[in-house]
């Protein structure tokens, strides 16, 4: 029950954590982001990586994978990395953002499949949601979109990840190809992370906070 409850939580405290605090420092949601990369490569690494790789052929596993990176490439051109924490929209928009919820849906749908399988990548993407969450919705808010449609944005977006672990639970044409699947989803994962710690500090210059910060992801996720 928590596979489903949790994920929509994270989005929900990540808006209404922007409405009650009015989030301006944005030194501190970097911080986060690295920290939840690094967290998020760390579950991947430690966890998923070796499953896939046990259960199926290497070089057919590897190739899902990289199916998976290009697929997020992919779907960035309409999200304009709003996985990563990277908003790129026009600052008035008028109408809803679908190609934006389509490609966040896509990308929420298939992170969802196998949570059921791995305990430990559900609070993966609960830290990896929360800081998208705020960033979405302090972009939304700023460009003077309504409340309500903010609203009903991220409570269907937060329905997306649950969504993909009702279909990898309940249809058994899905659970034949868990592995492939699951290899798709680890190269998304590669990319979004990757990505979130690599432009997480201006410049790519040196900065201890977010070393370390970068650490205790990597060991916190190692102990899950």
């Amino acid at each position: 029950m928590l596979n489903y409850f949790l994920p929509i939580l994270a989005v929900l405290l990540g808006y209404v954590f922007v409405l009650v605090f009015k989030v301006r420092e944005k030194n501190t949601l970097k911080l986060f982001l690295a920290f939840s990369g690094a967290f998020l490569l760390s579950i991947t690494v430690f966890n998923m990586l070796p499953e896939v790789y046990e259960h199926g052929n290497a070089k057919k596993t590897g190739l899902f994978i990289m199916f998976g990176i290009l697929l997020q490439i992919f779907l960035e051109f309409f999200s304009k990395g709003a996985e990563h924490g990277h908003v790129h929209l026009h600052s008035q928009m008028q109408t809803f953002p679908w190609l934006l919820f389509i490609s966040l849906s896509i990308h929420s749908i298939l992170e969802g499949f196998p949570i059921h399988n791995h305990n430990s990548l559900l609070y993966g993407i609960i830290i990896h949601k929360i800081p998208i969450a705020i960033i979405l919705s302090t972009f939304f808010l700023n460009a003077k979109i309504e409340k309500t449609k903010v609203a009903v944005f991220l409570i269907l977006f937060s329905l997306m990840t649950p969504f993909g672990s009702f279909l990898a639970e309940n249809f058994s044409i899905l659970q034949k190809y868990y592995h492939e699947i699951t290899a798709v989803v680890i190269g998304i994962f590669l990319h979004i992370s990757t990505v979130i710690l690599f432009e997480s500090s201006e410049g790519h210059k040196f900065n201890l906070r977010k070393l370390v910060v970068i650490l205790v992801g990597i060991v916190i996720a190692y102990y899950v």
